[in-house]
């Protein structure tokens, strides 16, 4: 029944959509992962662009917000993108919340707090860039791996509520 109720936001290529099962499923977390410069940031953008097109062109027809981690929240791309679908670029900015997270406890937090902006902003898409950064930066080490992981998977956790809650893509 739960499978029923799934959407999908196209990532604007029918090869990779074909790939995926149709797009970025929502009440899931899908994951890019891949070499630095591989265009992982590309595909957050363009899903944030493309989650805010009507249900009938790919679209889940809401807001999104972006958890930036690493500073790589580019305006000027997402404008250009919005362009090329013959969308109001401006709104289509105004329709992404950006949270900067400075460690892995802050971006933890973002989540955690991120209900009552879904509900009010009608967010449909959570990109987060990128998810690990935090953790590998503030758990160095073999002996810090076993508190990384546990934090990690609290943190992936927390996402999938959201997402079954709210059926929301992350």
């Amino acid at each position: 029944e739960r499978r029923k109720v799934i959407t999908r936001i196209t990532t604007g290529s029918s090869e990779l959509d074909g790939l995926i099962g149709g797009g970025v499923e929502t009440q899931a977390i899908t994951e890019a992962f891949g070499k630095f410069s591989s265009g992982k940031s590309q595909l957050g953008f363009q899903l944030a662009v493309n989650a805010q097109l009507p249900v009938e062109r790919g679209g889940l027809g809401g807001n999104v917000l972006f958890i930036d981690t690493e500073s790589t929240f580019r305006p000027e791309r997402i404008q250009q993108l919005a362009e090329a679908l013959k969308m109001d670029s401006d709104q289509v900015l105004k329709n992404i919340h950006v949270a900067k997270a400075v460690n892995s406890d802050h971006q933890m937090l973002l989540i955690e707090k991120s209900e009552e902006i879904i509900k009010r902003e009608n967010i449909k898409l959570i990109v987060i860039d990128s998810l690990t950064s935090h953790f590998r930066t503030d758990y160095i080490g073999r002996g810090a791996l076993s508190e990384r992981q546990q934090k990690l998977n609290k943190h992936i956790h927390a996402l999938q509520r959201l997402a079954d809650q709210n059926k929301l893509a992350v």
